[in-house]
């Protein structure tokens, strides 16, 4: 049987061979509790100190600014609901209708508890522009939460104008980053966020890590209580060896980032082409700015689901839409929310490459697609 193609990047990646090295010390060797005050416990201490400044600086922040969380669910949690419940005068958010369910669910449980929340609805080709924020702000309106790379279907949202346009109000602005971390350059401070999302294993790090950017500044209640970890916001023991993996991890693909977003791309177009000369009739979701090789694409009449399987017996892995939402098998709200003809999107898939995918990938994907549409 031929090797598995793997092209479903936007559901997890591979771990780098350099984050795993970056992670061993602290598993075997050096397994002391950095909150600890003896001696064993400072090589795990200045290991977290060093990964924070790492992936300070690999987005623009201040050190003192990332809050390392168990990943994207939870920094998602935590900005929403840290939010809401930190002003009871003033607790109203505004969030899209096609988030991740992260961040969806979240407001559904601040709702839950009297928070009033506000649901954009995208434009048709994926996109929350200025000019429909501003339909939504209010005077108690304390948060706005758009994430930055929609995860199904890649359209790349204008987060610095939004920003611009909840700050004019008095919001804050919360982005869901998880998509673009590793893989868009990213600069808080040009962006103007007051939260930024991220998580390890979206740019090649370990699952189960990830952060939280807050400005400095920002308020911001804690989520987690306990201990006095991550400056008395976020507390239990931090998990050193993958906190150091992750670090490793991003610098990694943040230092070959226009090296990496060329050869995706490079492989995004090829599956294209290939399709396009094969006669091939599908509709790409997500406008003309997109995360370069994430492929929303609608066949008119076919079942996506269909297709996922038929692929998978054929050893090539790719999505229906999220994958953190597998088990149910109703259109996705994303497509939903821009609209989507049902006829279009029961037959959506979704094809994430990342960098460690090749041509023979590319033409081995598009064979079994045009031999499976083609029947």
């Amino acid at each position: 049987m031929n090797s598995i193609v793997y092209a479903d990047n936007a559901a997890t990646t591979q771990l780098d061979r350099d984050a795993l090295e970056a992670m061993m010390p602290w598993l075997l060797d050096e397994f002391g509790n950095a909150s600890q005050p003896y001696a064993f416990s400072r090589k795990p201490k200045k290991a977290l100190a060093e990964a924070r400044e790492t992936i300070a600086a690999c987005i623009g922040a201040l050190p003192a600014e990332i809050f390392f969380t168990s990943g994207g669910t939870e920094s998602d949690n935590w900005a929403i609901k840290g939010s809401a419940l930190g002003d009871p005068d003033r607790g109203a958010l505004i969030t899209s209708a096609f988030e991740h369910h992260a961040v969806l669910r979240s407001c559904r449980a601040v709702e839950r508890l009297g928070c009033p929340v506000a649901y954009m609805r995208p434009s048709p080709d994926g996109y929350i522009t200025p000019e429909i924020l501003s339909k939504y702000m209010a005077v108690n309106t304390r948060l706005v939460s758009v994430m930055l790379v929609n995860n199904e279907i890649g359209s790349i949202q204008p987060i610095k104008e939004l920003c611009q346009a909840a700050h004019a109000h008095g919001a804050l602005f919360h982005t869901d980053a998880v998509q673009a971390v590793g893989h868009l350059k990213i600069d808080v401070k040009e962006l103007g966020v007051d939260m930024l999302s991220a998580s390890a294993h979206k740019f090649n790090g370990p699952k189960g890590v990830g952060f939280l950017f807050i400005r400095k500044g920002a308020a911001l209640q804690a989520y987690v209580h306990g201990g006095a970890q991550e400056s008395g916001r976020r507390a239990g023991t931090e998990n050193i060896a993958s906190i150091a993996g992750m670090a490793a991890a991003l610098k990694k693909n943040c230092d070959a980032l226009e090296e990496n977003a060329g050869h995706v791309l490079s492989m995004e177009r090829k599956l294209l082409e290939r399709l396009d000369r094969a006669g091939i009739v599908y509709s790409r979701n997500g406008g003309c700015t997109t995360l370069p090789g994430l492929v929303s694409l609608s066949f008119d009449g076919e079942d996506g689901e269909a297709i996922l399987h038929r692929m998978d017996l054929m050893g090539i892995s790719i999505s229906t839409g999220s994958a953190c939402d597998g088990a149910n098998a109703e259109i996705s709200h994303v497509l939903q929310a821009i609209g989507l003809d049902s006829s279009l999107a029961k037959g959506t898939i979704r094809i994430s490459l990342g960098k460690n995918n090749t041509e023979d990938d590319v033409e081995r994907i598009a064979a079994a697609m045009i031999k499976i549409l083609k029947k």
